[in-house]
């Protein structure tokens, strides 16, 4: 079966959608805010010329989404799919953020569920890949189920957790969240 890098996914408060050319200047409006960037491994990607590097990456990689808040129309984030590899029945989630006003928990929580959702459709396992430094994207992943598995130094000898979630991890957590609800 053939995995689309880059579907239309929609959720309550967020809708996910292929990253296009003209996307640059609302999604840089976003990423502008060096607090993003503070815990991040590149803390200068809040600068427009290297902002505008990540985003022709994104675009080269064809499976770059654009995250918008469904009640407002505007973009508020990105994330991409990235190394997918069918035998291995696995891909990664990763280059992801979001604007400030949209951290702790709600929009970041629906993004990495419906990113999921679509992957395992395809997968067994996603993995994710964030800077030893950068606690709160570590504890956003443990709060999502994700287990640290790994560590990997990047090209610049940063090191990087990553971090696993199979299939099997990811419907027990949105079962136990759906009784939870129901109680």
């Amino acid at each position: 079966m053939h995995f689309d890098l880059q579907p239309v996914l929609k959720g309550e408060l967020i809708e996910l959608r292929p990253l296009r050319a003209d996307d640059f200047d609302a999604l840089y409006k976003v990423a502008s805010d060096p607090l993003i960037w503070e815990q991040h491994p590149e803390r200068n990607r809040y600068r427009e010329e290297v902002f505008r590097r990540l985003f022709q990456e994104s675009l080269a990689s064809g499976g770059a989404l654009v995250a918008i808040n469904s009640e407002t129309e505007e973009v508020i984030g990105s994330s991409r799919f990235h190394a997918y590899d069918e035998r291995l029945s696995q891909i990664e989630i990763g280059w992801t953020f979001l604007a400030r006003s949209f951290w702790g928990g709600e929009f970041n929580g629906e993004m990495k569920r419906l990113m999921l959702g679509h992957a395992f459709k395809f997968v067994e396992s996603v993995f994710f890949v964030i800077g030893e430094e950068n606690i709160r994207s570590q504890r956003a992943m443990e709060r999502i189920g994700g287990r640290r598995v790994g560590t990997r130094t990047d090209a610049n000898g940063r090191t990087n957790f990553i971090y696993r979630i199979s299939r099997l991890e990811f419907e027990n957590k949105l079962s136990s969240c759906g009784q939870a609800e129901q109680r």
